[in-house]
């Protein structure tokens, strides 16, 4: 009878490359002007990031596009949203039994707070640095650039 060993190495093979990008531009605004510069189709996910903090529930919006013949599966991902929380105040007052909001920034990556967008690209074949240029030329982003997959803390946001 074989034995067969698996080792945990191999699952923690990095086969995406993540492109940082700051913006003013809303997320379908990019996605558009992202589908203009690369041969991509971005389209709008059904299937949001789901991510659960002690002050609420929030979703990042996410626009994908799969190459089936490349095997290329390319994400564009929020990374700052907002929870907002309704404390009911109770109190004998002038405005007693009123509702405050209460919003929170939450971070897909809390690492890295500056940045609005992540392009995840997995098995990408084409080079980072000329998709970051093409990015780069779009009118209204600050800033675009590869970001090194071993400073990211909190990688299994980045599973979905």
């Amino acid at each position: 009878m074989a034995i067969h060993k698996l080792h945990l190495d191999e699952f923690d093979e990095v086969d995406y490359e993540l492109i940082a990008i700051h913006t003013s531009l809303e997320d379908y605004r990019l996605a558009y002007y992202i589908n203009q510069k690369l041969p991509v189709l971005l389209y709008k996910s059904k299937d949001e990031i789901q991510i659960t903090i002690k002050e609420g529930e929030t979703r990042f919006s996410r626009f994908t596009y799969e190459d089936t013949e490349k095997e290329i599966a390319w994400n564009l991902i929020q990374n700052k949203n907002e929870v907002t929380l309704q404390n009911k105040q109770s109190n004998l007052s002038l405005f007693a039994d009123t509702a405050i909001e209460i919003s929170t920034k939450v971070y897909l990556l809390p690492e890295f707070k500056k940045v609005d967008y992540f392009l995840k690209i997995e098995n990408a074949q084409s080079s980072v640095t000329s998709i970051t240029k093409k990015i780069n030329t779009i009118d209204r982003i600050a800033t675009v650039y590869k970001v090194d997959i071993q400073q990211i803390k909190s990688k299994n946001n980045l599973i979905f």
